[in-house]
């Protein structure tokens, strides 16, 4: 079982910042695509952002220029700063672990961190 930890969601006003962290296991994080899903109310989950072993990142187009997707491999962590953020962007939000860049995640997932934007 891997197990990832998630941290950073709460409640945020519209147009406002906030980063989501994720811890992986050691010994399978720095060679791994690690993404960010959320999944809206009433909607199905999606792909947010990914970013491959070497850095290569990948956003859905509702999110380019707003999130940033990061990773820190000494730290086995992998970030979701979100910018600019709207109510739209109310979700609560997995990270994820594997997979293929931009196409699909792999088969592990964290617990689920919610994220509100309202006033």
């Amino acid at each position: 079982q891997v197990q990832l930890v998630e941290s950073g969601g709460g409640l945020v006003q519209p147009g406002g910042s906030m980063r989501l962290s994720c811890v992986a296991p050691e010994t399978i994080f720095s060679v791994s695509t690690m993404n960010w899903y959320r999944q809206r109310p009433g909607k199905q989950r999606e792909l947010v952002a990914g970013i491959s072993s070497g850095g290569i990142k990948r956003y859905t187009d509702s999110v380019k220029g707003r999130f940033t997707i990061s990773r820190d491999n000494a730290k086995n962590t992998v970030y979701l700063q979100m910018n600019s953020l709207k109510p739209e962007d109310t979700a609560v939000y997995y990270c994820n672990l594997g997979g293929i860049l931009g196409v699909r995640g792999g088969p592990h997932w964290g617990q689920g961190t919610l994220v509100t934007v309202s006033s």
